[in-house]
């Protein structure tokens, strides 16, 4: 059993802390928590951390001089004053009943964040069931073209940022905001961005108006004087902002009163550009560098961003084009008997089919795809939705499914996913059986991507590539 989210608020975590002197991040290997720890290290308090197991993130945090374990015993636990942990750990966990039992406080990671944030003038919150690790990459690289110095907490690494984190020394903090179990209600956000809403997460949301709602409570944290950026062509989004009491500022491509709207719209080897116009008037054009057509929205969102921050067009055009991609965003990773190969985060129907549509655009070979769906529940819940995402690829192969949290109670498995896209679709036993298929069947021309949240990026590890 996991442990639940916290929900004391910033003013009551700086009571909590106010003769602290250290801090330790129970799972401190995540890419946020170590973000966090990196941010507390920062402002001077002694830190350390544990996970089951290192890591290249825990690695440059031990370089930095912050304290790290593998593995979980309550003897790490000596001399620290707080924890923070995640809701990935379970309620058992020696360091954390050991910390409840010597009455040291204990802050979920999301309230935590909640509170750091609020040191923060302006704030930045990226929402959305798809993209926003990207969009808060795009975000991050407007601003610092804009010559503007922001802190930057993202979900995935940017190389101009040399990790997932930026300390920066203006007034505004740009974060990803995750919806798992409502995390982002404990954040404080001045400027709440939607992109999209879908049905995900079904181990905790059981409807599409639990989502709404929540996504609702999430924009009115930014209250009366802040803004909600949304997405005006996902009628879901604009139902669930339709009481908040601060300024709406829209984008879309589709809807035409859109405050920010993208036209002339071109491609290019699968790249996009167009023109942003904020409020009919020519704002910049637009090149983007990374593919895809859901990237258009992930840029509008962001320049909407600078729109309402005040930041002038060129900025957004440069800090765009300067945008090259995430990690594991369809990351390059070299080639293989000449096909081009692509690691990729998407786990989730809609994620998948876009970001399959996107690389069928930059080729006129195969498309291949080794996807390994995340968790039982999801896998379960959208299987015919994943069955026909993965059909926009030529050839498919389906790895064991990444559990995640979860046991098998549902029946669901790889054999069955694969037999349901059909077309030759094939389950792979492990990460080795994947990467031979792609080295002997890829050839010259085509393009393979390898999908999925959970470990899937390691089929890498066995397929022998040239840059």
């Amino acid at each position: 059993m996991s442990i639940e989210n916290t929900h004391y608020g910033a003013e009551r975590i700086k009571e909590m802390l106010l003769d602290c002197k250290s801090v330790y991040f129970l799972g401190i290997g995540g890419i946020n928590m170590s973000s966090l720890a990196h941010i507390t290290h920062t402002r001077g308090y002694r830190v350390g951390g544990s996970d089951r197991t290192l890591s290249r993130l825990t690695e440059r945090l031990a370089r930095e001089g912050i304290e790290i374990f593998e593995g979980h015993d309550e003897k790490n636990l000596s001399g620290y004053d707080a924890l923070v942990y995640t809701v990935a750990v379970s309620a058992d966990n020696p360091e954390y009943v050991s910390a409840r039992e010597r009455g040291i406080p204990c802050i979920s990671r999301a309230d935590y964040m909640g509170y750091i944030m609020t040191e923060y003038k302006t704030r930045i919150g990226i929402s959305g069931m798809h993209g926003k690790s990207t969009c808060t990459s795009m975000c991050a690289e407007v601003l610092m073209a804009a010559d503007i110095d922001p802190t930057v907490l993202s979900g995935a690494e940017l190389d101009s940022m040399g990790g997932a984190w930026r300390i920066g020394k203006n007034e505004k903090f740009v974060f990803e905001a995750c919806e798992y179990m409502d995390s982002f209600l404990d954040f404080n956000p001045t400027i709440a961005v939607i992109l999209n809403i879908e049905m995900d997460h079904v181990d905790y949301f059981k409807s599409m108006e639990q989502i709404r709602a929540s996504y609702g409570r999430f924009a009115s944290i930014a209250g009366s004087e802040g803004v909600c950026v949304a997405n005006s062509d996902d009628s879901d989004v604009m139902e669930a902002v339709k009481d908040f009491e601060g300024k709406i500022i829209t984008f879309g491509i589709d809807d035409e009163n859109a405050n920010v709207r993208a036209e002339n719209i071109r491609i290019e080897k699968g790249r996009y550009s167009f023109s942003v116009r904020c409020n009919g008037e020519l704002y910049c054009n637009v090149k983007l560098s990374v593919t895809g057509y859901h990237n258009i929205y992930n840029a509008l969102a962001s320049a909407a961003v600078a729109y309402v921050c005040g930041i002038d067009g060129e900025a957004v055009r440069r800090g765009l084009a300067a945008f090259c991609g995430a990690k594991r965003r369809m990351e390059y990773k070299g080639e293989c008997n000449g096909a081009s190969l692509y690691d990729d985060y998407g786990h989730h129907p809609t994620e998948v089919k876009t970001t399959l549509k996107g690389a069928k655009d930059m080729t006129d070979g195969r498309l291949f795809c080794v996807f390994q769906p995340h968790t039982y529940s999801r896998t379960s819940a959208l299987f015919d939705d994943f069955a026909d995402a993965l059909r926009v690829a030529d050839r498919v192969i389906v790895s064991q499914i990444y559990a995640a949290r979860e046991t098998d109670t549902l029946g669901v498995s790889a054999q069955r996913l694969a037999k349901a896209v059909g077309n030759g679709a094939a389950a792979a036993e492990s990460f080795s059986e994947a990467a031979e298929f792609l080295e002997r069947e890829l050839q010259s021309g085509d393009v393979a991507v390898v999908m999925g949240a959970g470990d899937v990026w390691r089929v890498f590890d066995h397929i022998k590539t040239e840059k």
